[in-house]
């Protein structure tokens, strides 16, 4: 199969070079489009006699442009909102249109998102059998990359991993990459929308319908088998095929006696969107060229919704050059993580803080107040409330504030308590039997505790619970903050007792924390506020100094979220 694709490759190459002029390539055209690109062959012809490379490249992107405009024209002719009946549609594709193309000169953008599925859903041998797949891939046809692709990603993998994945991984990606220039027409157009993509219908549908709010999807749908009970993915697409776009358009419109849609969006760099969108009444192409040069990020505060809570290990988008990056730092990373934590846990504190430095873990870390030694007679320790970004906070502000501590948490792994320098102790979930341990804590030493229950990786602060409020009046705030580049330290659904190890594999993992100042009495319930009005006004500050915005969604809001499950260990 490969082999005549191969001289098929060679053979158009062959061609290309050997004309002076674009006849061929006009002429290819002509072919495809039919009567519509009668003028793009005179058009061509008359640029025979500029012969050198760049300027051939640049009358490609002209003919591109010939037939269908830029959609730059469509925002100046179509600035007030559109008028919505019942036969007016919006037809786009989500690859290279919705998405930004960041790797389309070196493979193609959709690769990542294969990549995440087979990562995060799958495991790390699905993932390295993909990446060796980009060695031969190049030399395919759209189609069957897209057929190899899809047997090594989904051959084997559960409809529930696939599941989990498109809920709490695949939304931040898509989110980080919207096309800002595609989106303001998205957005825009109040008729009804509709997606076709020859990607796997199970990869964008859920994330197009629940955050685009895409009206309906058509793209590649794959073989379901079930065994004792479970549902498994073939890697083979269903009997319909594997979907090309303008044929399945014809199909969904024409076929069910329905009118052409009113407005078709392309990729210039595509020759199947050229058809694709030529049956549209009105149709634009978006031109990546054009917009080299201008921001084209959609801000945060423009998402359709909030991103607060996203799963997964992968902090970063899997191109093929980055996923050789991060396969060949694996072993180096995973040695690194364990000389960081030997040090965290054998040294004292000023060394191992030195060597944590010198092994490349950046610790900002700012304080307003110290308070050392034991608590006087009668007097409790100082209660230090953080917000939660990882497991590691406690262990961070102790080694920081180079004294003992003692944390609380919910649930903690066997590992994780093995080898934190800290004392920690687990809480039972019974309000009164937790207060109860916390005071007695609290006698004997300083205390450091999160009251928002779980962690959250984006800039959002989860409500506090107000236990703690009730303990002392000796309250002092701990701004934290954790950046990461290869690997999240936090999972929702994966194997807890791995976090440390993943946060600390991150060649340059970074932690902020900033001591604010002791809470006034007149703001604790010595003072006469209530627990809660303490627990909300600790959360505003450390917002804040952070930068962060305040919600009040809970530790079970993120684990219905993300894992299906209200968090319960």
């Amino acid at each position: 199969m490969v082999l005549p694709e191969l001289l098929v490759i060679l053979a158009e190459w062959v061609l290309y070079r050997l004309l002076a002029n674009s006849c061929f390539r006009a002429a290819r055209k002509l072919r495809t489009y039919g009567f519509k690109f009668l003028n793009l062959l005179n058009f061509s012809k008359s640029q025979s006699l500029h012969n050198s490379h760049q300027h051939h490249h640049n009358q490609q992107q002209q003919n591109q442009h010939f037939l269908f405009p830029s959609i730059t024209k469509y925002q100046d002719k179509n600035r007030a909102s559109s008028v919505s009946s019942d036969h007016e549609t919006l037809v786009c594709d989500i690859d290279g249109v919705l998405l930004r193309q960041h790797s389309s000169k070196n493979f193609h953008a959709f690769f990542p998102y294969f990549m995440l599925v087979a990562f995060e859903g799958g495991s790390i041998i699905r993932a390295i059998l993909l990446l060796l797949s980009c060695s031969f891939l190049w030399v395919l046809q759209q189609e069957t990359k897209l057929k190899v692709l899809s047997f090594i990603t989904f051959s084997g993998l559960g409809v529930k991993d696939m599941d989990n994945v498109s809920r709490s991984v695949l939304p931040k990606f898509f989110l980080e990459n919207l096309n800002l220039q595609v989106y303001n027409i998205w957005v825009r157009t109040l008729y009804p929308k509709v997606v076709f993509t020859s990607l796997p219908q199970v990869i964008v549908e859920r994330f197009l319908k629940e955050h685009l709010e895409a009206d309906d999807v058509v793209g590649t749908k794959l073989q379901e088998v079930e065994v004792l009970g479970r549902k498994f993915y073939t890697g083979l697409a269903s009997e319909s095929g594997f979907v090309i776009k303008h044929k399945s358009a014809k199909d969904y419109f024409f076929g069910n006696n329905k009118k052409k849609p009113t407005l078709g969006i392309g990729s210039s760099s595509s020759p199947q969107d050229h058809i694709f969108i030529s049956i549209c009444k009105e149709a634009y192409l978006w031109n990546e060229e054009e917009f080299m040069n201008k921001i084209n990020i959609l801000p945060r505060e423009r998402y359709p919704k909030p991103l607060i809570f996203h799963d997964g290990r992968l902090a970063f988008l899997p191109t093929p050059f980055a996923t050789l990056a991060m396969f060949i730092w694996l072993p180096i990373g995973f040695f690194l993580s364990v000389f960081r934590i030997s040090v965290g846990v054998l040294l004292p504190y000023q060394l191992a803080n030195m060597l944590a430095s010198l092994s490349g873990v950046r610790i900002t870390f700012t304080t307003h107040n110290l308070y050392n030694g034991p608590p006087k007679k009668g007097k409790s320790g100082v209660l230090y409330v953080c917000n939660h970004k990882t497991l590691l906070d406690p262990v961070f502000l102790t080694t920081s504030l180079a004294k003992p501590l003692t944390a609380v948490t919910y649930s903690l792994s066997k590992f994780s308590a093995l080898i934190a320098p800290l004392k920690t102790v687990s809480l039972k979930r019974d309000r009164k039997k937790d207060g109860e341990a916390m005071q007695r804590l609290l006698s004997k030493g300083d205390l450091v505790v999160c009251p928002e229950g779980t962690t959250c990786r984006e800039p959002y602060l989860l409500r506090f619970s107000p236990l703690f409020a009730e303990l002392t009046e000796d309250i002092v705030p701990v701004a934290v903050d954790a950046r990461v580049s290869m690997f999240y330290g936090t999972t929702a659904s994966g194997l807890k007792c791995l976090d440390p190890i993943f946060f600390l594999m991150n060649p340059r993992p970074v932690y902020c924390l900033e001591v604010l100042e002791k809470l006034p009495k007149e703001m604790t319930c010595a003072g006469g506020k209530s627990h809660f009005e303490v627990a909300n006004f600790i959360q505003g500050e450390l917002a804040r100094v952070l930068g962060f915005e305040c919600t009040n969604l809970t530790r079970k809001d993120k684990y219905l979220a993300l894992a299906g499950n209200e968090g319960i260990v």
